[in-house]
């Protein structure tokens, strides 16, 4: 029984200090690097101030036509009707102001995950190593409860809008970058190999046929990085950061039925405007760039014959349209 017992029971002393570690590193990053996060704090809320600027000082019939002009570009007049629907709910309930400020940040945050996510995706695209590195980095982002990013962000940033963009950026970049190496990687390799073959150095194989051809995959990402930001917006409100996620805060505080399905319902009304713009981009026909064609296919096109002849070593699909 003893025995047993001793196999089935930790000792008192067992502990891994794997807390205490991340305290200390906190700690020393407050200490030692003050100064750096003070710069990335100035630079993150300048950018959120000028979004907000753009944003706010027109009055709201004026951002509702560049809405309607942006949904109507994207998919056509179906959607900038219900957009400009959706948008005048949010004016009716009062949340104009705070949709506003909701959708800087999520805009502030969305550009600077796509900006880091990206160039990371291309790389994991272009390396084995940096892949098998990458990933298991972006399950402990995607994993790890959102509610922890605030913690070294409070610290590290102070209380207001920065670390609500900070953890809405660690929290929502992981699908860009899994997108990104995704759609590099699902590149027809012939095609590639063609591009090679007509001498195109590795940086416009990158530029205009990789990612070209990769873009509705990217997009796609693009799409999921703004809905995760959003839904950080609750998250971010709890910080400081303001906007309709306090507005949900204070109406669980007060149980206030009324101001969180009106502040809801504005956030639903940003997020269906948002994913719907950007997965109509997403659908967008994609070309493979004219180079890759041969001397009597560009001659073809050039006459309005309109029909591609691909010759040489070139494989047929090469030049067909893309879509998505």
């Amino acid at each position: 029984m003893i025995a047993a017992t001793a196999l089935t029971t930790l000792p008192a002393t067992f502990r891994l200090p794997l807390g205490e570690g991340a305290e200390a590193v906190v700690d020393w990053l407050t200490t030692a690097l003050d100064g750096f996060f003070a710069v990335i704090r100035t630079i993150f809320q300048g950018m959120y101030e000028g979004v907000y600027w753009v944003l706010e000082t027109p009055p709201f019939w004026a951002i509702l036509i560049v809405v309607a002009a942006i949904a109507f570009f994207a998919k056509g007049w179906k959607l900038a009707v219900g957009s400009l629907i959706g948008f005048l709910i949010i004016v009716g309930v009062d949340q104009w102001e705070n949709a506003m400020t909701t959708l800087a940040l999520v805009l502030v945050a969305s550009l600077l995950a796509i900006l880091f996510s990206i160039p990371l995706g291309i790389w994991a695209a272009k390396s084995d190593a940096a892949s098998n590195a990458i990933k298991p980095v972006l399950d402990f982002m995607q994993t790890m409860p959102a509610f922890v990013y605030l913690i070294p962000a409070l610290i590290l940033f102070r209380v207001g809008v920065v670390p609500g963009i900070v953890a809405t950026i660690i929290f929502a970049m992981a699908p860009g970058v899994r997108m990104t190496e995704l759609g590099i990687r699902g590149v027809d390799k012939e095609v590639v190999e063609a591009g090679r073959a007509f001498g195109a150095t590795p940086g416009r194989i990158l530029r205009q046929i990789q990612l070209p051809l990769a873009m509705p995959s990217i997009m796609a990402g693009v799409n999921q990085i703004i809905m995760l930001a959003l839904s950080m917006v609750v998250i971010a409100g709890m910080v400081g950061a303001g906007g309709l996620g306090a507005q949900v805060v204070q109406s669980l505080n007060r149980i206030d039925v009324a101001l969180g399905f009106e502040a809801g319902i504005a956030v639903v009304i940003l997020a269906m405007f948002l994913d719907r713009v950007t997965a109509a981009f997403a659908g967008q026909k994609r070309r493979v760039p004219s180079f890759l064609r041969s001397k009597r296919t560009q001659q073809h096109d050039a006459t309005g014959d309109g029909e591609a002849v691909a010759t040489h070593s070139m494989p047929t699909r090469a030049a067909i349209t893309t879509s998505a």
